[in-house]
C-alpha cells in the first residue's frame, strides 16, 4: 500500500511539473504587430519670385480731335482780341471774323489759318464766286485778302493747311472779315481756327495763343 501510494504521488508530481514546464509565456507574433505607416510631411510652399504682376497702369495720351492743326513752332507777343460767327445754311453762308488789335506795332499780314481736312465739309474762301472774276475786259478788283495758299506754301505755311492773309492790321485798329461758306457735307463740323502774323501765332488778351475751336452746327 505504502509503495502505490509513492508511485501515485510521483505521478501526480511529474504532472503537475510537465504542465508547468510546457505552458510558457506565449510569445507575440512578428505579424500580430500593428507596422508603422510613414505619413509624408508637405513642406509649405514659398511665394515663387517670378509670379507675373499685373503691368502697371500708364496714363494714356488723349488723341486730338478730328481737324486740329500743331501749333507753329513759333508765337508773337502782340495781343489781339477776336470774335468769330458762323452763318451758314445748308448751302452755305459767311464765317465772319473780327479781329482787333490791342497792340502798339502794326501787323503787316494778318493770316487765318485751318486745315486742309476742312474741305471735305465745307469750303472757306476770301470771296464770294462771281462772273466778274473770269471777266477779262472787268475792271480790277478790289481786295484786301493779300493770298489763299493751300500748304505747303512757299512762304513757310505747313502741309494740309489753307492760309489765307489780310490786311495790314493797324495798332488799335479793327478788320470786319467775311469768310464765304460753300457746303459740300450737311451735318455739324468743328475745327481749328489760328490768327497769326506770317507764321507766328498771335496772342490772345487771355494770354493764351490765338487758336480757337470753331463749331458750325
Amino acid at each position: 500500500m505504502r509503495r502505490t501510494g509513492r508511485l501515485l504521488l510521483a505521478s501526480v508530481v511529474v504532472v503537475v511539473a510537465a504542465s508547468c514546464t510546457a505552458d510558457p509565456s506565449p510569445t507575440p507574433s512578428p505579424s500580430s504587430r500593428p507596422t508603422p505607416t510613414a505619413t509624408p510631411t508637405t513642406a509649405p510652399t514659398a511665394p515663387s519670385s517670378s509670379a507675373s504682376l499685373p503691368p502697371s497702369a500708364s496714363p494714356s495720351a488723349t488723341p486730338e480731335p478730328a481737324l486740329s492743326l500743331d501749333l507753329p513752332e513759333a508765337s508773337d507777343p502782340r495781343i489781339i482780341t477776336v470774335a468769330v460767327t458762323p452763318s451758314i445754311g445748308a448751302e452755305g453762308g459767311t464765317l465772319t471774323v473780327v479781329v482787333t488789335s490791342a497792340a502798339s506795332e502794326r501787323i503787316d499780314e494778318l493770316v487765318m489759318r485751318w486745315p486742309a481736312e476742312l474741305e471735305a465739309t465745307m469750303r472757306l474762301a476770301p470771296f464770294a464766286p462771281s462772273e466778274a472774276r473770269y471777266d477779262d475786259s472787268a475792271p480790277p478788283l478790289d481786295q484786301d485778302w493779300t493770298k489763299w495758299v493751300f500748304g505747303p506754301g512757299e512762304q513757310g505755311e505747313p502741309a494740309g493747311t489753307i492760309s489765307v492773309g489780310w490786311g495790314p492790321l493797324l495798332p488799335g485798329a479793327t478788320l470786319n472779315i467775311p469768310l464765304f461758306v460753300t457746303r459740300a457735307a450737311a451735318g455739324p463740323v468743328a475745327f481749328d481756327f489760328q490768327l497769326l502774323a506770317g507764321n507766328d501765332l498771335l496772342t490772345l488778351d487771355s494770354g493764351a495763343p490765338a487758336e480757337l475751336r470753331i463749331e458750325v452746327p
